[in-house]
């Protein structure tokens, strides 16, 4: 079973590193917090779809034979029921916290219900939660992926539906706080679907985000252009975002900024100002 996630958001995370116009850039709309609580969101609910892919293995030291990154540990084990209907397995991380493999702590369930086999045209794949933490942080909510056969590219495309909330540790904004995650996408299975390879799948990703952060402010994100996640580097590599936070000038990220390699370069818009930024 391939992998079905993708860390979008993640490389939201930047640093303004020079200006493109010998101008000012707009007072008091340089900020990046909402766009980084909206990274960590994306990030969590994109991780749990990549240890769904693994526990569907049955295995719990390995992820598509022995090709890296391996998500589980030791302390986690895996569960299937296939007289339901739908068919589930459950990842159990157990009670207390677990240091997993990829250096995060996870504690609680991950319930993934599906209907079919992932490559299957009109196949579904639900993940839910149970007491599920990640670094002390709880994960609520469900995100469904279902297989739309193929485009007219000839490619595997999918409908992925999230919606969840996150409830924040102390340590990250100072008190427990929550934040609300929603996104509904297409994704195109351009490049790897023939190996077994996990570092050669190439996704097009478009669709729609939106979310309300633990201040209470809300923000939407569409895609411009499909985002080019290419699996075996962790930044987007081309395509373009348009990230609106509330009260606030939308933000078009080109992610192909300036020939679309693998570099930790894009290009910010904002109202008509344009920055050079390093993705972390």
């Amino acid at each position: 079973m391939k992998n079905f996630s993708l860390i979008v958001f993640a490389s939201i995370l930047f640093a303004l590193t020079a200006c493109k116009k010998e101008t000012p850039k707009p007072e008091g709309d340089n900020d990046t917090s909402t766009a980084i609580e909206n990274a960590m969101a994306d990030a969590a609910f994109n991780d749990v779809a990549n240890i769904a892919d693994e526990g569907y293995t049955g295995s719990v030291s390995s992820y598509k034979g022995s090709v890296p990154p391996v998500f589980l540990s030791n302390c986690a084990s895996v569960s299937f029921d296939t007289s339901a209907n739908p068919k589930s397995f459950t990842i159990d991380f157990g009670t207390t916290n677990c240091l997993c493999n990829d250096v995060n702590y996870r504690r609680g369930k991950i319930i993934v219900s599906y209907q079919g086999f992932y490559r299957d045209s009109g196949s579904t794949h639900t993940i839910a939660f149970d007491n599920y933490y990640v670094n002390n942080n709880k994960i609520e909510g469900s995100k469904t992926v279902t297989n739309k056969g193929r485009n007219l590219n000839g490619n595997l495309s999918f409908d992925i539906v999230v919606n969840g909330t996150i409830t924040w540790d102390a340590a990250y904004f100072g008190s427990v706080c929550t934040s609300s995650y929603t996104a509904n996408r297409t994704r195109e299975w351009s490049e790897g679907e023939s190996t077994l390879l996990w570092t050669d799948d190439v996704y097009l990703i478009s669709g729609t985000q939106s979310g309300v952060t633990h201040t209470g402010s809300s923000y939407t994100a569409t895609t411009v252009s499909p985002l080019k996640k290419e699996i075996g580097y962790r930044h987007i590599t081309d395509g373009t975002l348009a990230f609106t936070p509330q009260g606030k000038y939308t933000r078009y990220i080109n992610y192909g900024y300036p020939n679309g390699d693998w570099d930790n370069l894009a290009q910010v818009t904002i109202n008509g100002y344009t920055y050079v930024i390093q993705l972390r």
